[in-house]
């Protein structure tokens, strides 16, 4: 599956936003195996950070010039909060860049594989803890509800995926997680197994 889902990625023509008035932004999208499943990684964010505060979302955080570029920004910023060394992380591809409805962000998605298990260091004054979702919690279209959010004052799709544990994926990062469950859709439907090989 990931070999597929790297050509997918590389294929597919990202949409890029540009917007002087928003602050430019990465995440890394953590895919790993945990128990013969493949699971997505999420950290819950602290009540301490200044935007996004309690929120369920990807590792990541805005752009600094040291960075000299967005994929080493979503790399920087998950060895910050969670420990993950950039070179433990294989980066398969990008997402759609994702507007932020209530914050000023531009969000660039890089999908990547991570090992598992790892010894994770979490940044307590960031991160509040860790989520390890199985993908086939998020393919199941019973645990996504959809609804419409408003993204500089244009209505736009959102979603809510409801994860085990009574936790909410929404906002931004839901969109995110909409465009690789679609891809890994297509996928499926082209005959590609999402279970990883033994």
């Amino acid at each position: 599956m990931i070999d597929q889902l790297k050509r997918e990625l590389e294929k597919r023509q990202k949409v890029r936003i540009r917007d002087e008035h928003r602050v430019n932004a990465a995440v890394l999208v953590p895919l790993f195996v945990k128990n013969g499943q493949y699971h997505l990684l999420f950290i819950q964010r602290t009540d301490k950070v200044r935007d996004h505060k309690g929120q369920i979302s990807f590792p990541g955080g805005a752009y600094e010039k040291i960075d000299g570029n967005l994929q080493k920004t979503a790399l920087r910023e998950a060895q910050e909060e969670i420990g993950l060394e950039s070179r433990r992380v294989k980066i398969l591809g990008q997402l759609d860049d994702m507007a932020t409805a209530g914050t000023r962000f531009i969000i660039s998605p890089f999908v990547g594989t991570i090992p598992y298990p790892y010894d994770f260091k979490v940044d307590h004054f960031e991160t509040e803890e860790i989520l390890e979702v199985p993908l086939a919690d998020l393919l199941d279209k019973n645990n996504c509800e959809e609804g419409t959010a408003l993204v500089d004052d244009k209505q736009v799709a959102s979603y809510f995926y409801h994860c085990h544990g009574g936790r909410t994926v929404w906002g931004a990062t839901a969109r995110i997680v909409k465009q690789l469950i679609e891809i890994l859709q297509n996928m499926a439907a082209n005959g590609v197994s999402l279970e990883p090989h033994a």
